[in-house]
């Protein structure tokens, strides 16, 4: 690999947000840059990338960027296509190939939950672990599964959709399109439990929301102060989730499983409750001995997981080049 720029630049792109860092290898960041996602179009995201990636790194981007990793929220294919369903038209969508025509430098694109797990293992929560999951808990619900230091992809690379799984016997619309866990604790699935519940007459401090109904950050905060609607649907989401954990837990046996996504900021209201249910479900053995922890990297979690990925393809290519 020719280009002996000083940092790889990482991206983030979400279903509203993309976010953008260079990153060197300890993975201190020294630019960043975040932009709501451009959603109209298929090539809405690839040009903000491809602007986002000049802005970030100047005219000189192939002297001071050695190569682009990405993070995405949906399915990269062994081919390097992209599926990812929150995003129009990206069902088939060769980004990597794109942007490396775009930017003139080498690119890897890897699923938001792998780069997540990669990033905690890096600097985060699970610094230095190898078995190791993180639970993602946000618009969806996934994980990024390290075992024996190697990531879990599967046969059809879609390791880690958590949100699929199974934790009670009720089953309808809503778990049949986005999985039975995510359709029930996700941050929709929280928003809309504390919606039914509002139009039951159900008193609480988020009927005082004017014009439209809460989301579950709101919900969060409504159970801080104490509104027992609130606090309830946390309560039920939360052990709701533990039973998920306790699934990946028995199965998979990890060292330790981090909390990440956006609702890890309200990890505070239904942590514990997340805790108990999984000891009481889990594998006794591995229940006991597992750790259960919030990811303190936050948003940075998948931008550090997409440049540790980016750094080690660097690596390998000059072992190769040798």
């Amino acid at each position: 690999m020719a280009n002996k720029g000083k940092y790889v630049l990482a991206m983030d792109l979400g279903g509203t947000k993309l976010a953008g860092a260079l990153v060197d290898r300890a993975g201190r960041i020294s630019r960043r840059a975040t932009v709501l996602v451009d959603v109209r179009t298929a090539k809405g995201p690839v040009r903000q990338m491809v602007e986002m990636a000049r802005t970030l790194a100047g005219t000189g981007l192939r002297g001071k960027v050695v190569v682009v990793g990405v993070a995405v929220p949906g399915l990269v294919r062994r081919d390097g296509t992209v599926w990812a369903p929150n995003l129009m038209g990206w069902t088939n969508m060769p980004l990597a190939k794109r942007l490396r025509a775009e930017l003139k430098v080498p690119v890897v694109v890897e699923s938001d939950r792998n780069a997540a797990v990669i990033g905690e293992t890096w600097l985060g929560q699970a610094r230095g672990k190898s078995d190791v999951i993180v639970l993602m808990i946000g618009t969806g619900i996934g994980a990024g599964i390290l075992s024996g230091g190697r990531l879990l992809r599967g046969a059809h690379a879609l390791s880690g959709c958590a949100g699929w799984m199974v934790v009670r016997e009720a089953h309808g619309e809503a778990a049949r399109r986005v999985g039975q866990l995510e359709s029930l604790a996700s941050g929709p699935g929280i928003a809309l439990a504390a919606e039914r519940q509002l139009e039951r007459g159900v008193e609480s401090l988020l009927s005082l929301i004017p014009g439209r109904m809460p989301n579950a950050y709101e919900v969060a905060e409504a159970a801080r102060r104490g509104d027992m609607l609130s606090l309830e649907v946390f309560l039920e989401a939360g052990r709701l989730l533990g039973y998920g954990v306790a699934n990946l837990v028995s199965l998979l046996d990890p060292e330790v499983v981090v909390i990440g996504g956006g609702l890890a900021k309200a990890s505070d209201v239904y942590l514990d409750v997340l805790r108990k249910a999984m000891k009481e479900r889990a594998q006794p053995i591995a229940g006991h001995k597992v750790r259960v922890l919030v990811s303190q990297l936050g948003d940075d979690s998948n931008l550090l997981g997409a440049a540790k990925i980016a750094w080690e393809q660097v690596d390998t290519s000059e072992r190769i080049n040798v």
